[in-house]
């Protein structure tokens, strides 16, 4: 709080941007990144919290795509490859080698996916994160022991990325302030503005913080806001054609002992013939995900129960165990920006282009939507080109395929620290400075009070959700454990903002009927939460 109070001061005193962004998912932000690393006064703008939305609720892949390669989409795979080689270089501390295994129960099979995945490696290149292979029966079973065997023959084994999505675009977020930039969260455009021409000259904007409203003029404002997309294009255009259309993906999280294994399963082909992941993840089992057509787009989107009793029945055909809902820990919906044709009324998200759009309106508004983590650089480069041209900027080199990512570093360290890269110092830092700091915040959780003290002063985190969703990451973990830090973490900032009694109570309340949405099995409390909310 005393971090971000001081950069909101400075909406106060410019005059003028050359870029204002509007949305701190993971391509509003790299492209203010991208911005600012090239010397242009540049502001992010986010009505939320950054990565609230789809840029937290990923499958938390760094990868080419496998399905795109098996669909033909190969321009789309070798982008994605080298951006994937580029951000393991540049954030890694975040970004980690996985072992996959697709799992095989004929020759045919096998022959299939070690021809395809032979054929991802070479995409790769230089960028390659380690070769596919054959695994015999006895490897997979020993390298997956909670793999249902019956009619296993064997397994390909294949090298991708993992990563940690919402750690990633706070960094992101820390870097194109290091680079000069400033980025807001807890600030929506309520408004465009327009010159006498009619062409774009800025924005109007709320801050929930302060309560004030601002007037922020610049050359170019640049439309990233992910599903939202159309609400921004509809302030230009009132009957503008939408652009997105939002398919969700549900995750759920399991105990990583369904598996018992460090790689990550692959089911190439379920009953929808879509793709599943389980992928071990902050020492749970994350496993996912769904792609359905969603009309409606929202910040909280609800997992439906089909989703669910998708995930669960494919799992349990997987699993030597069965999963039930009892065993899911926490449960979480994201909604994909997908870049829809115009005027296609197709139901089916396979038709939907899974590539990025970028449009420029008529007003000089610039647009960006689609696409996927991966490839964030990528198109945030290609939207800051786009500003240069249609603002008439002083065209500047883009620097980001070198840049390191705030705290990037390559650390062998076991801790659960290793997370914050070069920042762990000064996480340890706080505990020198009062011990108590090193408490833990749950029994069954190595976090700490200090990381949460780190996320107030450093990380722009300004709500009890800020810190357990998104800075943490428990939330997504484990919805109950929690449900029980809450209160904890909630006096810890309490102390940092100087807020009171009531502030806490408010933010615990708050905070539990967001989790309440991630629960499957509630407990009484969280009946009780349900029904109230």
């Amino acid at each position: 709080m005393k971090y971000c109070t001081q950069e909101r001061g400075i909406l106060e005193t410019k005059a003028e941007w050359d870029v204002i962004v509007i949305g701190g998912g993971a391509t509003g932000l790299g492209t203010a990144l991208d911005a600012a690393s090239r010397g242009f006064k540049t502001l992010l703008l986010e009505q939320s919290d950054f990565a609230k939305g789809t840029s937290s609720r990923s499958t938390k892949l760094v990868h080419g795509g496998v399905r795109y390669l098996a669909q033909g989409d190969i321009s789309l795979v070798y982008q994605a490859l080298r951006e994937r080689g580029l951000l393991q270089v540049n954030a890694a501390h975040l970004v980690s080698k996985e072992e996959f295994i697709i799992p095989c129960f004929s020759w045919f099979a096998v022959a299939k996916y070690l021809a395809g995945l032979k054929m991802y490696d070479w995409l790769s290149g230089k960028y390659s994160f380690g070769r596919s292979r054959f695994l015999s029966r006895k490897e997979v079973c020993a390298k997956m022991p909670g793999l249902a065997d019956k009619g296993l023959i064997g397994g390909i084994s294949y090298f991708d990325g993992k990563f940690d999505d919402a750690r990633l675009a706070v960094n992101i977020a820390q870097t194109c302030m290091e680079q000069g930039g400033t980025v807001l969260n807890y600030i929506k455009v309520t408004g465009l503005l327009k010159d006498e021409n009619g062409k774009i000259s800025g924005v109007n904007a709320f801050d929930f913080i302060t309560g004030t409203k601002h007037k922020l003029h610049s050359k170019a404002v640049v439309n990233a806001t992910g599903v939202f997309v159309d609400d921004i294009l509809q302030m230009n255009v009132p009957d503008a054609e939408k652009l997105v259309r939002p398919s969700q993906g549900v995750h759920i999280v399991l105990s990583n002992s369904f598996l018992n294994s460090d790689s990550a399963l692959m089911i190439p082909e379920t009953s929808d013939k879509r793709v599943l992941f389980a992928v071990p993840w902050h020492s749970r089992l994350l496993v996912g995900t769904t792609d359905t057509p969603i009309e409606t787009h929202s910040l909280e989107p609800r997992a439906l129960d089909e989703e669910i009793n998708f995930i669960l029945t494919t799992a349990s055909q997987y699993f030597k165990r069965q999963v039930t809902r009892k065993d899911v820990l926490s449960v979480f919906a994201g909604l994909r920006p997908l870049a829809a044709p115009g005027k296609n009324d197709t139901n089916s998200t396979k038709e939907i282009s899974r590539d990025h759009k970028l449009i420029v309106s008529d007003s000089g508004l610039i647009t960006i939507t689609g696409g996927k983590w991966t490839t964030y650089r990528k198109m945030s480069e290609e939207t800051v080109d786009q500003v240069i041209s249609t603002a008439n900027l002083e065209n500047r080199k883009c620097v980001t395929k070198e840049l390191r990512i705030h705290s990037s570093e390559i650390s062998t360290s076991m801790s659960h620290l290793k997370t914050y890269g070069t920042d762990r110092i000064f996480i340890e830092e706080l505990v020198n400075e009062n011990p108590e700091w090193n408490a833990k915040l749950h029994l069954h959780f190595p976090n700490i009070q200090a990381e949460v003290v780190w996320a107030v002063r450093n990380e722009m985190a300004y709500t009890v959700e800020d810190v357990l969703a998104r800075r943490l990451r428990i939330l997504f973990v484990d919805v109950h454990a929690a449900m029980e830090m809450s209160r904890e973490v909630a006096r810890l900032m309490a102390v940092e903002g100087n807020k009171d009694e009531d502030w806490i109570d408010e933010q615990v309340r708050e905070f539990k009927l967001i989790a309440a949405e991630y629960i499957l099995e509630p407990t009484i409390e969280t009946e009780e939460i349900l029904i109230t909310k």
